[in-house]
């Protein structure tokens, strides 16, 4: 009994912060007779026991981590834990800055390429031009030295004031380059594009709803009025969501105020109900909102509104269906769980959340998948609409179903005829982007020099033989070909406008690139197409 002599002590130990642990969820019973002592109790037996009496080592923080993911698994599919780097990871995106040097960048060839310095950030202070490539941070090799990207990017960032010294070399210039960076707070804005996309109509269109789109997005909507805007083409294509009132404040810039824009119910948690505040600068004028199969969460609430409200035409296809609400909760140590308290509601009553079954996050993945094996992406009369889903908006009492997500008022299919196999198997080996990215870095200040300003870039440039030759040279060496001449020639002429909008992506501002690939998205088009001869788009604020 000699391997047992310490138990007592554990034992003792054990029921003596259990039984603090209970006092404390005793008072909690109170308030909600839903929470089990006893479970709670077991779980704390459970992880004391293995860390004191398991045969071998234990990281402990590793067992709690695997056990908190282990029981966010049986909920629903986005409820989720995430440890300290990865929670801080995710929320620079949203919160509209991160500290750090303030350039975009490539890794090509296993050394960073400075792609576009930000404006009036620390790196374009000091002298860093776009096409240097650094080599070194604070004396530490990053050029040819395999450092995965992550590692590169946490050398790069830090605390704001904090310098950094980078080794730079630049073509034309003998040598390396010194330049000490001081860190500062970097921008992350969420508005991709803003231009008149055709006479009279502006387009707008950003990718996520971070703390600044709200501004973002009314910037972008004077700057438009003050260049002819009547009507508004709001793209949310692949747009994944965000902060619920980033989706008020855009919503409330093209609704009356005091309108619901979105309501919230859980189990727990009482009906909450958002509405559209004032300052709308766009109340007046026909809106056309675009959506497609990953259009999430923020994206469904601001569309859902506007087609509640009979305020806008919805052109695409059905939206994911993100509509539950995850309240974050900080744990001690950096780390968080999101946890699903609530379900978006559109204006008219639609739950947002397409259906789901607890524990099965493999299936809820690949719903997408299905929606295209059964012909829903691409047919319109393969939509199963659900007829016990039958809703009313709320002005017109058009017909709209619920069932997840939103459905569009006017369907687009996936244009599947649009690239070939062998371009599809091009792009998959990165042939193409790397290819047009090294051709970019050696011609930069050449074509720079050549072609000063978007528009004279797209009407005059053309992208060279040599080029499309090299990348279909490449695709033999990893034995990928196209089938026929037939093929080739058609995979030609796709590269020749996608290797141009590469161009364009990396030689001038990101609204040039939307401007110049919106020429062939089906669904920007068939926007257009819609104001031009569908009389029934709302014009104004009812």
């Amino acid at each position: 009994m000699q391997q047992y002599r310490y138990f007592p002590t554990f034992l003792a130990s054990l029921l003596l912060l259990l039984a603090s642990t209970s006092w404390s969820f005793a008072q909690s019973r109170n308030k909600d007779a839903d929470i089990d002592v006893t479970q709670i109790r077991k779980l704390q037996m459970v992880q004391l026991a293995v860390t004191q009496l398991y045969v071998d080592s234990v990281n402990q923080k590793k067992l709690v981590e695997d056990a908190i993911k282990g029981m966010l698994d049986k909920l629903d599919p986005h409820s989720s834990y995430s440890n300290p780097e990865e929670t801080k990871k995710m929320n620079e995106p949203l919160e509209g800055n991160f500290e750090g040097i303030g350039v975009q960048f490539n890794i090509l060839t296993d050394t960073l390429v400075v792609v576009q310095t930000i404006k009036k950030g620390p790196s374009e202070k000091v002298g860093i031009l776009n096409g240097d490539r650094i080599i070194s941070v604070d004396g530490r090799a990053i050029a040819g030295v395999k450092m995965p990207q992550d590692s590169i990017v946490k050398l790069l960032r830090g605390p704001k004031g904090t310098r950094v010294r980078l080794g730079v070399v630049r073509r034309g210039a003998a040598g390396v380059l010194y330049f000490v960076v001081t860190r500062d707070k970097i921008p992350m804005n969420t508005v991709e594009a803003t231009y008149m996309i055709a006479p009279g109509v502006g387009y707008i269109r950003f990718d996520r709803f971070g703390a600044t789109t709200g501004d973002e997005v009314e910037k972008a909507l004077q700057t438009l009025k003050k260049q002819g805007m009547k009507d508004l083409i709001l793209d949310l294509q692949s747009n994944g969501g965000g902060y619920l009132g980033a989706a008020v404040d855009v919503a409330s810039q093209f609704l009356r105020p005091g309108s619901l824009v979105v309501y919230t119910q859980g189990r727990n948690q009482p009906k909450q109900v958002l509405k559209a505040e004032g300052g709308g600068l766009f109340r007046q004028g026909r809106i056309v909102v675009l959506v497609d199969e990953f259009s999430a969460s923020a994206a469904e609430i601001v569309t859902g509104a506007l087609q509640d409200y009979d305020r806008a035409l919805v052109v695409g296809r059905r939206t994911f269906g993100k509509g539950l609400v995850q309240r974050p909760i900080d744990l001690p140590d950096g780390s968080m769980i999101r946890l699903t308290t609530s379900h978006y509601y559109t204006p008219s009553g639609r739950c947002i959340q397409k259906p789901y079954e607890k524990g099965k996050k493999e299936e809820y993945a690949q719903d997408l998948e299905q929606r295209y094996t059964h012909g829903e992406l691409l047919h319109k009369d393969s939509i199963r609409l659900d007829s016990s889903q039958v809703y009313h908006t709320l002005i017109d009492k058009r017909i709209v179903y619920g069932g997840g997500g939103v459905m569009p008022d006017v369907f687009v299919p996936i244009d599947t005829a649009q690239i070939t196999k062998f371009h599809i198997a091009l792009r998959r080996n990165n042939l193409i982007n790397e290819a047009t990215l090294r051709y970019i870095d050696n011609h930069r200040k050449a074509l720079r020099q050549q072609y000063k300003t978007f528009d004279q870039f797209e009407r005059e440039f053309t992208v060279p033989q040599s080029l499309i030759d090299e990348i279909v040279a490449a695709g033999k060496t990893k034995k990928i070909a196209p089938k026929d001449d037939k093929e080739l020639a058609e995979t030609i002429e796709d590269l020749r406008f996608s290797l141009k909008s590469i161009f364009i992506n990396g030689l001038f501002e990101s609204s040039d690139f939307y401007h110049f690939v919106n020429q062939k998205n089906n669904i920007v088009q068939e926007a257009l197409k819609q104001l031009k001869t569908n009389p029934n788009i709302p014009t104004h604020v009812r």
